[in-house]
């Protein structure tokens, strides 16, 4: 095994498959991740009935996991470049997996809180230490698909945790749906442990165009994950734009439950259903925008662009009509945009900063999603659902699009050269 030389991946062969088994395996972690997360979207009538709860209450049980993934998330990925991403991992899903499993028997909103933190403190850099690695075995060239591919497994994990959830709550009880998704997560880590070795994710790196040339290899300084405005302008942009993802994934069951009088399970089903289309999106969008910028890199912006633009003109004009079939279908079109920029935002962070830190980098990214995003929007809208009502609420969140389209735009035009030369290097090494 010593005398093994790396090299490219033999088609059909045990080397070539092992990034694709990589990529599945931190796919269906991620999966988990927003299962655990997301599960209590599902079963709020039940926690709102049984402690009496505020909507403000209610959204700060999904908030304070992503105020406490912002707050970890560039900590905990600097931990994972320095001292192994796959043994990062495997404590990570270990330690959200067994708060969920906590969270189950919480005996009120204090202790459910405590444990929903714990969760936050275990998925904090899932994402970026993940995508760092899928990234790592993969050409360049795939970035956009990849990272919105990879990143789709938020919503899809978390439709499977509200669509789950919401059926087993029904019919077992809440606390029972969330043991579940428990078991889910530590089943997955035994399985990421037995197939997955430091070993060989370093034979099965690819060799990575943005880095220093040829030669002993040198850590970038921490500071380059901030050093071009352009890469700060798709942190923040980003962000904006999952403010209206966060919001939806939080929401729109009970709001379904609430303007469509819905049983619990029914508008768990059916809002797992639209928000199916969200997960499908970001993998939609991140292929189109590969295509698209395969000989112009700077496509990726533009991209980003327009689909945030979608999704406000979109889940705009869902919320301004009144319920029924046509508002359906425009949610599940706005759905499909409301998180696209998720793809182009990953692979312009890992075009923009050096391989040897790009986990970190993508840690700032995460920052970014959960602090704006996914604690930002649930709670702002809850908030505002209190005083205002949830469907006055939700008809104001697809503002926040406006904002990242404008973020984007700047960052198009500060956009460096250098990228672009990257870019094509990559392209034609390919």
């Amino acid at each position: 095994m010593g005398d093994e030389v790396a090299g490219p991946p033999v088609p059909g062969s045990t080397r070539s498959r092992f990034p694709s088994l990589v990529f599945a395996l931190a796919f269906a972690l991620l999966l988990s991740d927003f299962m655990c997360r997301q599960v209590l979207a599902a079963v709020f009538p039940f926690l709102r009935a049984e402690w009496a709860l505020s909507d403000t209450q209610l959204g700060a049980l999904s908030s304070v996991v992503a105020l406490t993934v912002a707050v970890l998330t560039v900590p905990l990925s600097v931990f994972g470049d320095r001292f192994g991403r796959r043994r990062a991992i495997l404590l990570m899903a270990g330690l959200w997996s067994l708060a969920t499993l906590g969270s189950a028997f919480a005996a009120d909103y204090g202790q459910m809180l405590g444990a929903r933190v714990l969760v936050g403190v275990g998925e904090a850099a899932y994402g970026s230490v993940g995508l760092a690695v899928v990234l790592s075995l993969f050409p360049a060239r795939r970035r956009a698909a990849l990272s919105g591919a990879f990143t789709a497994g938020s919503s899809f994990g978390a439709v499977l945790g509200i669509a789950l959830g919401g059926a087993l709550a029904s019919r077992f009880g809440w606390r029972w749906a969330v043991v579940a998704m428990a078991v889910v997560g530590l089943v997955l880590v035994v399985l990421f442990r037995a197939l997955v070795t430091e070993e060989k994710l370093i034979r099965y790196a690819e060799p990575d165009p943005a880095d220093s040339p040829p030669g002993p290899q040198v850590r970038a300084p921490l500071s380059s994950v901030v050093a071009e405005p352009a890469v700060r302008c798709a942190y923040l942009g980003n962000g904006l734009q999952l403010f209206v993802a966060g919001s939806l994934l939080a929401w729109l069951p009970s709001y379904l439950n609430r303007s469509y009088e819905l049983s619990t399970g029914t508008a768990a089903a059916l809002a797992a259903g639209l928000l199916l289309f969200l997960g499908v999106g970001m993998i939609g969008c991140g292929m189109l925008t590969d295509r698209l910028a395969r000989a112009r890199p700077l496509r990726r912006w533009t991209s980003a662009i327009a689909y945030a633009m979608a999704a406000l003109v979109l889940l705009g004009a869902a919320f301004a009509l009144p319920v029924g079939p046509v508002q359906l279908a425009l949610l599940g079109a706005g759905a499909f945009f409301s998180a696209g920029t998720s793809g182009p935002a990953g692979a312009l962070v890992a075009g923009l900063t050096p391989a040897s830190v790009r986990a970190s980098a993508l840690g700032m990214l995460a920052l970014a999603n959960n602090l704006i995003g996914l604690a930002g929007g649930p709670l702002v809208t809850g908030a505002l659902a209190d005083r205002l009502g949830l469907a006055t609420a939700l008809r104001l969140v697809p503002a926040a699009s406006l904002a990242a389209a404008a973020v984007l735009v700047l960052g198009r035009r500060m956009a460096p050269d250098r990228d672009t030369r990257a870019e094509w290097t990559s392209a034609l090494d390919s």
